[in-house]
C-alpha cells in the first residue's frame, strides 16, 4: 500500500501543453489509492477535456466559480476544496500561473482554491527553457517556496517549441513518487519500529472447542494502520480475528493461543521503539488438552486450568528503550485497577477502558478510553470510532515521546 492510501489529492491543471499528462497523473493517484479531485483554469481545457479529466477521476471537475449549465448557477466553493484537500498538486503550472500564486492574484477559480489551501501544495512547472531561466521566474519559484510550496523540478529534453532543455515537466510517475517521498520523510515515526498485538486468543480444551473471548481485533488494527501512516515499520501479530490488513509498512503475523503470541511478541520486542499491547489474552488455559474431541456426558465436566505466561508483564521487566503501552479492560474500580497494572507491568502508558460505558469494549466499532502515562496523568477521551481513538492514542505517544 502507498503512503497516499486514503489521501485525497487536489490536483491544480493549467494551460500547458503538458496538461495532457495529467490524465496519467490521475490515475497513478488513483493506482496509489488516493481520492482525486480536479481544478483546471479555462485555458487549460484547450489541451485536455473536463470530460477525460471525470471520467478518470470517477469526481465532478472545477473550472470556475458557477455552473453556468445548472438552471440556478449553482455556486462553487473555492474554500470547501481548499479545506477538503490533504495535498494539493498544480502540474503543469505555467509561469502565468505560478507568477500569480506568488503575488496573490486570485482571477480564477484555481487561484482562489490555492489561496484557501491548508495542505501541503506542491508545483510542477513547464515552460519552455528560456522562461524557465528568465529572472523574474526564478523569483517566483523561490517566492512560492518561502511561502512553504514545494517544488517539483522541471526535467531537462525535449519542449514544445523544438528547443531541448530545462523546463519539461517531470513524468506523472515521477511526480506521485516524489509526493510520496516527501510525506514519507516528514512523517513522526518515520525509521520507527512499532510492535502492536490484537484480537483475542484461543485455548485449546479439544480439536473442536476452545476457550476464548469477544475481542473483535478491531482496535489493534486500527492502531497497526495509524501507526503505519505515520511512517512506522509495524509488527501486528494478530489472534483470530476476521479481520484483514493491506500495507507495505505492516508485516501481519497471525497467531491462536497466548503462547504463540508471547513467542512471537519476543522474537520481535528488542527490534522495536513502541510496543502497544492491545490484544485480549487469555489468562487461563485447560492443564491439558486432549487429543480427540470430548463426548458430551450427562454429568457435570470440569476442567483443570494454569495461567498463561503474562506477555506484558514479561516484556515490561525486559524493556529498554521501548515505549510500552498496555490495554487495560475493567469494569469496576477502573482507574485504580488500571494505575495498579501501569507499576506493576513497568509500563510507560495504559489505556484504559470499561464495559460500563456504552459503546465501548470488545465487538464494537467505537471505544472511550482514558489514556494514563507514567506519571499518572490522566487524558480522557469521549466514545469515538476506533479510527480515531488510534489517533489520539498515538497523539499522546509522540507527545511523550518528543519530551
Amino acid at each position: 500500500m502507498s503512503i497516499l492510501s486514503g489521501k485525497k489529492v487536489l490536483l491544480g491543471i493549467t494551460g500547458g501543453i503538458a496538461a495532457y499528462k495529467s490524465a496519467f497523473l490521475i490515475r497513478l493517484f488513483i493506482k496509489a489509492g488516493a481520492s482525486v479531485k480536479v481544478v483546471m483554469t479555462e485555458s487549460a481545457k484547450d489541451f485536455v477535456t473536463p470530460l477525460t479529466l471525470s471520467t478518470l477521476s470517477k469526481n465532478k471537475v472545477y473550472s470556475s466559480f458557477t455552473d453556468e449549465e445548472e438552471e440556478n448557477e449553482l455556486w462553487n466553493n473555492h474554500v470547501d476544496l481548499g479545506l477538503w484537500a490533504d495535498v494539493m498538486v498544480i502540474a503543469p503550472a505555467t509561469a502565468n500561473t505560478l507568477s500569480k500564486m506568488a503575488s496573490g492574484a486570485s482571477d480564477n477559480f484555481l487561484l482562489a482554491t490555492y489561496l484557501s489551501a491548508k495542505c501541503p501544495v506542491y508545483f510542477a512547472p513547464a515552460m519552455d527553457l528560456d522562461m524557465y531561466k528568465h529572472p523574474s521566474t526564478i523569483a517566483t519559484f523561490e517566492t512560492l517556496k518561502s511561502f512553504g510550496n514545494i517544488m517539483i523540478a522541471a526535467r531537462h529534453g525535449e519542449l514544445a517549441s523544438g528547443l531541448v532543455g530545462e523546463g519539461r515537466m517531470a513524468e506523472p510517475e515521477e511526480i506521485v513518487s516524489f509526493i510520496s517521498k516527501d510525506i514519507l520523510s516528514k512523517l513522526p515515526l518515520k525509521g520507527k519500529r512499532v510492535l502492536i498485538t490484537a484480537g483475542p486468543t484461543y485455548e485449546a480444551i479439544d480439536p473442536v472447542r476452545f476457550i476464548g473471548n469477544h475481542s473483535s481485533g478491531r482496535m489493534g488494527y486500527a492502531l497497526a494502520e495509524k501507526a503505519a501512516n505515520l511512517g512506522a515499520e509495524v509488527f501486528l501479530i494478530s489472534g483470530p480475528t476476521h479481520l484483514t490488513i493491506s500495507h507495505s509498512y505492516i508485516k501481519l503475523v497471525r497467531v491462536t493461543s497466548a503462547e504463540e503470541m508471547y513467542n512471537a511478541t519476543h522474537q520481535v520486542f528488542n527490534q522495536v521503539d513502541i510496543a502497544i499491547l492491545s490484544a485480549a489474552v487469555a489468562d487461563y488455559r485447560p492443564a491439558t488438552i486432549a487429543d480427540k474431541k470430548i463426548k458430551k456426558k450427562m454429568a457435570t465436566m470440569k476442567i483443570d486450568l494454569e495461567p498463561t505466561q503474562d506477555i506484558l508483564a514479561s516484556l515490561g521487566r525486559n524493556k529498554e528503550k521501548q515505549f510500552l503501552v498496555g490495554f487495560a479492560l475493567e469494569t469496576n474500580n477502573e482507574l485504580e485497577n488500571a494505575k495498579k497494572k501501569l507499576s506493576a507491568k513497568n509500563l510507560d502508558a495504559i489505556v484504559l477502558n470499561s464495559l460500563n460505558d456504552k459503546g465501548a469494549g470488545f465487538g464494537k466499532t467505537t471505544n472511550k478510553v482514558t489514556f494514563i502515562d507514567k506519571n499518572l496523568n490522566s487524558i480522557p477521551f469521549p466514545l469515538k470510532s476506533k479510527t480515531e481513538v488510534a489517533n489520539d492514542i498515538f497523539n499522546e505517544i509522540l507527545n511523550r515521546l518528543n519530551d
